[in-house]
């Protein structure tokens, strides 16, 4: 099979060379090998500038990234045998950390899959695709997907915002087999029911799991604050571990009916209180009620989603968590999480501990987290470390 050519400019190829998958438009030699005459999602060779083969990618040449590497082997072009491959090395991960079936089966570049995101929830898979590659291969990659898994159905949940800077449309459809209107979720001993069709991403977010875990032994007794709660996987798993009282906020009314549904699923729903609303209006609600909670999460989503978002995501933040401390009783813990890449762990920590001090209160760090193993970080692509989480124990002024 004959492929395409993109060759690179002197120099342009030492981060491919030291494990990155990324080619930007402005580092292929266009006079040599144009960039116009591709189409979106087409296979080609990765050259350096000297004509060395690099690997096989897929292109887009309306995209800033206008290449993806997916396979470094020159006997290995991009086929059905290699995505099989890549799948079954994804499985043997989660397999090995995970004791149910209920995780991210893949998750991108960190599983050399990039632009194909596929949640697992038991015998049933959700599947998002962000890349005009990824696209193409949409059959090859469902066939994949049942011989490595033979799983009972595959929804394809293509309705993402990234989509659009692929030239994509959006969609939601199924690939093969009858994908429940619910899908159940186990984790920490709790079971959960999700919408694969109207939740955020695919139903659930699989990254905190490890998260929740260690913040769980600390909730006994507790009264909780699950802020941007989504479904109630941080509160109702409070509740069902000891916590005496949970609230869970969040701005979708669909979100809560969910949260209501799973605390009766797991048999706590007169522990767990629900309350709509904007997460700072809230806050400030809570604060004018004389609110106190010993334990309050902050999950919310990325306040910083582009380089450029930077100050005016930073001080969301800063508000956010002030607002949080204000309502800690004496000894109590936060837990703050985010999921924006350009917030890095040491800005949100640092981000934090000025909030604390504008009340006057002093923190001690406990505890550091990232996404658990089902995401796995690739150490050369930075994009894929997204998400910390801080446990805090906050304190009076000292």
């Amino acid at each position: 099979m004959e492929f395409e050519i993109l060759r690179l400019k002197s120099n342009q190829d030492r981060r491919l060379r030291a494990g990155h998958l990324w080619v930007y438009s402005n580092e292929v030699d266009t006079d040599a090998t144009p960039l116009k005459g591709l189409t979106p999602g087409q296979q080609v060779v990765i050259e350096n500038a000297r004509g060395r083969f690099l690997g096989y990618a897929y292109a887009n040449p309306n995209s800033l990234i206008c290449a993806r590497l997916m396979s470094r082997d020159k006997a290995h072009p991009i086929e059905a045998p290699l995505l099989v491959h890549r799948l079954k090395i994804a499985l043997g991960l989660r397999e090995r950390w995970y004791a149910q079936p209920y995780y991210r089966l893949v998750f991108g570049e960190g599983d050399l899959l990039p632009g194909l995101v596929v949640d697992r929830y038991g015998e049933h898979l959700v599947a998002q695709i962000g890349t005009a590659g990824m696209e193409v291969m949409r059959e090859e990659i469902a066939g994949a997907l049942q011989k490595a898994l033979k799983p009972a159905s595959l929804l394809w949940r293509n309705d993402s915002a990234v989509r659009d800077l692929e030239g994509l449309g959006r969609y939601v459809e199924p690939a093969f087999g009858e994908t429940p209107a619910l899908l159940e979720v186990r984790e920490g001993g709790c079971r959960f029911e999700v919408s694969p069709t109207e939740g955020q991403k695919t139903g659930w977010f699989f990254d905190q799991a490890f998260n929740r875990d260690l913040l769980m032994p600390h909730v006994a007794g507790q009264r909780v604050l699950d802020v941007c709660s989504y479904v109630g996987a941080w509160g109702v798993r409070a509740a069902a571990s000891g916590a005496r009282e949970v609230l869970c906020v969040d701005a979708s009314r669909h979100a809560l009916e969910r949260v209501a549904a799973n605390a009766e699923v797991n048999g706590v729903s007169e522990k767990v209180g629900t309350l709509q609303a904007d997460a700072f209006d809230a806050l400030r609600q809570l604060k004018a009620a004389g609110e106190r909670f010993d334990v309050i999460v902050l999950d919310p989503p990325a306040f910083i989603k582009r380089r450029k978002d930077m100050k005016e995501g930073m001080l969301a933040y800063r508000r956010l968590n002030e607002a949080a401390i204000g309502l800690v009783t004496r000894d109590g813990l936060v837990v703050t999480a985010s999921c924006s890449f350009h917030m890095d762990r040491d800005n949100l920590l640092r981000t934090v501990q000025q909030a604390a001090r504008h009340g006057d209160r002093f923190l001690q760090a406990l505890q550091s987290g990232q996404q658990g193993p089902d995401h796995p970080v690739h150490p050369a692509i930075p994009e894929t470390a997204y998400l910390k989480a801080f446990t805090l124990r906050v304190l009076p002024g000292a």
